[in-house]
């Protein structure tokens, strides 16, 4: 584990010596984070920089530079804040498909509170015990159901990937409305120019203005997810 890995396990799971040097500290990890989070919130993740932390803290450079040792690790330490533990009180209500349902209405209403976490969370990285409490949930939600621990792991990124596409979808579509009606809109005026090469997309298209089938996306996507995971769920109890 390099250096950087190390410092961030340090940030996210402890200990948090404090500083044996200089005045009295004034600030702790927790300010740090919302500081932070504050900024990225309102400006994106771009904008996050040591020097405007300080700032919002009313501190120097320096001071934040003995509590975080740079940009990288304040991010994860953000990250961590502002997924926070897994919600007690929703915990264990239900069966196994109420679970995840709930688990995943909980997941994005994280994202869209905090959409810069979008591009926070790309790629391997070493997450906090917060956030590691989110999986444990998704994964244990799902004992005794046949699946494998592999299978189980799975489900929990199958779910995490549509919430990710639909908060990003949903950030794309800015202020001004949701991601699927700005599409329905854009797709249909190509259709009554271009309808006839597309004849199976124009229908789709007519039908789902006349009923008001827009906007359904997360809740579409979200129950075949779960379908899927109950046929296979119903195969292995079956066996």
């Amino acid at each position: 584990m390099g250096d950087g890995h190390a410092e961030v396990v340090r940030l996210l799971w402890g200990p948090h010596p404090r500083p044996a040097r200089g005045p009295r500290p004034t600030l702790d990890l927790e300010r740090i984070a919302r500081a932070g989070i504050e900024i990225a919130d309102s400006a994106g993740l771009a904008d996050v920089s040591m020097q405007r932390v300080a700032a919002q803290l009313g501190v120097t450079k320096m001071a934040l530079y003995r509590y975080v040792p740079g940009k990288a690790e304040l991010v994860a330490l953000m990250v961590e804040t502002a997924i926070g533990p897994y919600p007690a009180a929703k915990a264990g209500r239900g069966g196994w498909r109420e679970q995840l349902e709930e688990w995943a209405r909980q997941l994005i209403d994280v994202f869209h509170r905090h959409s810069w976490v979008l591009d926070a969370t790309v790629g391997p990285r070493i997450t906090g015990p917060g956030e590691l409490s989110w999986l444990e949930r998704a994964v244990s939600a799902l004992d005794g159901t046949g699946l494998s621990g592999t299978e189980r792991m799975d489900a929990a990124v199958l779910l995490v990937g549509h919430v990710r596409g639909i908060t990003q979808q949903a950030r794309a579509a800015g202020p001004a409305g949701n991601s699927e009606a700005q599409l329905g809109a854009l797709l249909g005026g190509l259709m009554r120019e271009h309808g006839e090469r597309f004849p199976a997309l124009a229908a789709a298209l007519a039908s789902a203005a006349r009923t008001g089938g827009q906007d359904q996306a997360w809740e579409f996507g979200l129950q075949r997810i779960l379908d899927g995971l109950a046929a296979l769920i119903d195969q292995r109890t079956a066996r």
